[in-house]
């Protein structure tokens, strides 16, 4: 199995990473720890909720609309 190294991944990388293989719950996890330290962000969900696949899609959605 190979190894990913998160740590060495830059916020935009990881984003991209999980985007990518959603099913990998440790790579959100190290992007919302990432998130929690930065006052200006927010944590939109936790591994544990229920809804966790419509609130990360909505501030996907979000996201994307922003930027144009």
């Amino acid at each position: 199995m190979i190894q990913i190294n998160y740590s060495a991944m830059t916020d935009k990388d990881l984003r991209q990473y999980f985007l990518k293989h959603r099913e990998d719950k440790i790579a959100l996890q190290m992007y919302l720890d990432r998130l929690s330290k930065r006052s200006n962000k927010k944590v939109i969900t936790t591994l544990d909720d229920p809804d966790f696949d419509e609130k990360i899609q909505a501030a996907i959605r979000e996201q994307m609309e922003k930027k144009g």
